[in-house]
């Protein structure tokens, strides 16, 4: 995710902090400054806000390494002001796994609340309801709130959220796998809007967690439409054939002049038929930036990307397309490049079948 910093890899995952948590910590620092000029109040602030997102980071490791167990890798985690973020390769096909990917998240807050509450009974705090505050009392008692708040909060069936992708697994045991993606998503809708309705009349940081869950149940109900029109499909029907390559010794000169002359993104690099990397269109930008046109493509150029092959099924390339900063992917034939694939030509083609009135897969529906 752009504009995060890593903070290291643990458990072969790598875990980055997007810059606005830094400003959510800042701000949190301030505001106690402003109230109570005491550093000793300010640094719990701030310790405990880093105490609730370590719960949070244990929490995305929960789907993590569930997932792992089902042979579902995890790109990185990234911290964010509303929570964390686990960019899983895919979600599982079997809507049993997937329960048990979403279940596993507020699980380990449930883990957390038990062994805080236990610390808490051994070290004789107060355990009442009516004394146990998120803004007041004992550390370990408002991180045990927090917790259940969590669990309660993620449990909701507001699809893309962990109680939505839940329910999608639930109706998915009893419904096709797309019109079951279809009833969480405006469910999630539903809870969206009901969020800014909220948000705006108490809390207006519920607004932000609106616009999350509308935009990804949107995003997640057409991705999983998409994904079942193409079922079947190999990529070397809908794979670009008319692209432009670049040479690792070609200047970034060359890769503006290509770039500005039409409206291929990114360039596959090859040398003697051999694909070496993939010149993305960000990086082209960047390094323009910092390097001027001078540079070689090598220089630039990101090497080791997957590749697919044009008798692969479409939706089996699209897990390497998922989640990717560079969103295109070359497609082989025989070990040489013969076409590329990205989302924007994936989509091109459903619509164009669909205008046509044929089944993307190429048989024409029954007219009677």
């Amino acid at each position: 995710m752009r504009w995060s910093a890593p903070l290291g890899t643990f458990l072969g995952i790598r875990v980055y902090v997007h810059f606005t948590f830094l400003i959510l910590l800042a701000w949190v620092g301030l505001s106690h400054w402003q109230a109570e000029r005491d550093l000793g109040a300010v640094g719990e602030s701030i310790g405990f806000i880093l105490a609730i997102f370590a719960c949070v980071v244990l929490h995305e490791y929960g789907h993590a390494l569930t997932a792992r167990r089902f042979g579902i890798k995890t790109r990185d985690i990234t911290l964010l002001p509303i929570g964390g973020v686990a960019r899983l390769e895919r979600m599982p096909d079997d809507p049993r796994q997937e329960l048990l990917v979403s279940a596993a998240g507020p699980a380990v807050n449930v883990v957390i609340a038990l062994g805080l509450f236990g610390l808490l009974r051994l070290g004789g705090g107060s355990l009442a309801p009516e004394q146990l505050s998120v803004s007041e009392g004992p550390f370990l008692g408002r991180l045990l709130l927090v917790n259940l708040a969590l669990v309660l909060f993620n449990l909701l069936p507001a699809f893309p959220m962990d109680g939505g992708r839940m329910l999608r697994a639930l109706l998915a045991m009893r419904m096709d796998y797309v019109r079951a993606t279809q009833v969480a998503a405006h469910l999630g809708q539903g809870f969206a809007l009901l969020f800014g309705l909220v948000g705006l009349f108490a809390n207006p940081f519920l607004i932000f967690i609106a616009l999350f869950v509308w935009i990804g149940a949107a995003q997640e109900a057409a991705m999983t439409q998409m994904r079942s029109a193409l079922a079947g499909i190999p990529l070397e029907r809908a794979m670009i054939t008319d692209f432009r390559t670049l040479s690792p010794r070609d200047s970034l000169a060359r890769a503006v002049e290509l770039l500005l002359a039409g409206s291929q993104p990114d360039f596959p690099v090859v040398d003697q038929d051999r694909v070496e990397g993939i010149l993305c269109r960000s990086d082209l930008l960047a390094a323009l930036a910092r390097q001027g046109q001078s540079s070689s493509v090598s220089e630039v150029m990101r090497r080791g990307v997957p590749s697919a092959d044009a008798s692969e099924m479409i939706e089996v390339a699209m897990h390497r397309l998922q989640g990717r900063d560079c969103p295109t992917i070359p497609v082989l034939r025989h070990g040489k490049l013969a076409g590329l694939l990205n989302l924007e030509n994936l989509g091109e083609f459903v619509s164009v079948q669909s205008a046509l009135g044929a089944d993307p897969r190429g048989r024409r529906p029954h007219r009677g």
